[in-house]
């Protein structure tokens, strides 16, 4: 599986690959707000992505027992506390379905290899009692628009909402998406992730860095009877579909204080806000493309609004990249944060390390521990997050394992840990 958006490359449907890049310059100008932060983890935050989508990380395949998938997810979680870990992130709506008995979507495909059928247990309830058990934040990862990597919607669970709803989507590169401008679709998501909220004792809500699609060469993103119907304000539709965004952001954040006020609410964006080329405000960057200009996710606005609690920016790049110098990377973002309040959890590209695709830096083992120096220099960068389980549990070429003995000598129990401690 190539991913887009977690790899630091896009490809294009000719098969062409634009390397992404981004550095520093001044940040949010913004007032902090006294209160709104949440206890930081002593030692920092230490997170581990567990990808359930065409089952990359967890389930190893669909079709396990019950038991089977139990064991598996368990031996995640054991893996994170043995690595000196404080944090999982666990895909719980990889496709809009559902790892919870959810009233809105059917189950995950993943689980059983057939879309709505019951596997048997509950996936996220175990993922957040087992999690809390061993003093680990359980942070579920939900994608908003993502409904197939397919555009067939027969193909999906016959009640599944895009089939009772096939005004809701958009087929975009092969792909099925829900059509982030209609305002049904936007409260719709909303209300299917908030199902989670209200269940279960979650430490985050968490969202990755698709929102609009990835931009694909050759093809255009069907919206145009939803900027009819909805765009009348906005002649740019490019600014129209921030707006869509924003309003999915923000409306968001209100509606998990509302249900549950301990719940923190974080996204992990593509490393790129926006290039200096094209905004003073962006960092020095060459790349082919920008969260802000081709997700139309204002990334940087979400910050100094306050509607996230944190940010965790993919810098899938390593130090001195060319045109997208790692460190230079985490000075945009150690500004960007400044004086916000919200939090900084920087996104690392393990499944890098060691692997023989990628370049030199890469083959290195202390490649990310010297990431982990450089932050440590940043006063806004609270912590890292490492993509993912899967890589967590080979370390390839010792990369994590060089992590744990330069950074983490002792285990650092996340906040709600030593909240739930006697």
């Amino acid at each position: 599986m190539r991913p887009i958006g977690r790899r630091g490359f896009v490809t294009t449907a000719t098969g062409a690959a634009f390397a992404v890049v981004g550095p520093g310059v001044p940040g949010v100008a913004s007032e902090r707000r006294p209160g709104r932060e949440r206890a930081a983890p002593e030692g920092g935050f230490r997170g581990m992505w567990v990808a359930t989508v065409a089952n990359r990380d967890w389930p190893s395949r669909a079709g396990l027992t019950a038991a089977a998938q139990r064991a598996e997810l368990l031996a995640h979680l054991d893996r994170a506390v043995e690595r000196r870990l404080n944090a999982v992130v666990l895909q719980v709506r990889p496709t809009a379905d559902a790892l919870w008995p959810s009233p809105y979507e059917p189950w995950a495909q993943c689980l059983t290899g057939t879309q709505g059928r019951d596997p048997g247990w509950d996936p996220l309830g175990t993922a957040v009692a087992e999690a809390h058990a061993r003093g680990l934040e359980l942070h579920a990862w939900f994608n908003p628009y993502r409904v197939a990597h397919h555009t067939d919607p027969a193909r999906l669970a016959a009640s599944h909402p895009a089939r009772r709803h096939p005004e809701w989507t958009v087929p975009y590169g092969g792909k099925l998406y829900y059509d982030p401008g209609r305002p049904e679709v936007r409260r719709f998501v909303q209300d299917a992730m908030l199902d989670a909220v209200r269940r279960y004792d979650l430490d985050a809500v968490h969202w990755d860095d698709y929102f609009y699609p990835y931009p694909v060469a050759g093809q255009r993103f069907a919206d145009d009877a939803s900027y009819a119907a909805h765009g009348a304000d906005f002649p740019d539709r490019a600014d129209w579909r921030r707006h869509n965004t924003d309003l999915l952001v923000s409306g968001m954040s209100a509606r998990i204080k509302e249900a549950r006020p301990g719940t923190a609410f974080g996204i992990s964006p593509f490393g790129v806000w926006r290039n200096k080329a094209d905004d003073p405000a962006g960092s020095d960057t060459r790349g082919g493309v920008a969260t802000y200009d081709d997700l139309y996710a204002d990334t940087r606005k979400w910050i100094g609004e306050g509607w996230i609690d944190h940010v965790v920016p993919q810098l899938y790049w390593h130090i001195g990249h060319p045109a997208t110098d790692y460190a230079t990377l985490l000075d945009w973002w150690d500004a960007t944060v400044r004086g916000t309040g919200v939090g900084l959890y920087i996104g690392e590209a393990l499944y890098k390390a060691g692997a023989p695709d990628q370049p030199e830096a890469w083959q290195d083992p202390k490649e990310l521990s010297r990431h982990l120096a450089l932050a440590a220099r940043r006063p806004g960068v609270g912590g890292h997050c490492y993509f993912a389980a899967r890589e967590v549990a080979e370390d390839r070429n010792g990369a994590l394992a060089a992590v744990v003995a330069d950074h983490y000598p002792t285990r650092a129990r996340a906040p709600r840990a030593r909240r739930d401690a006697p």
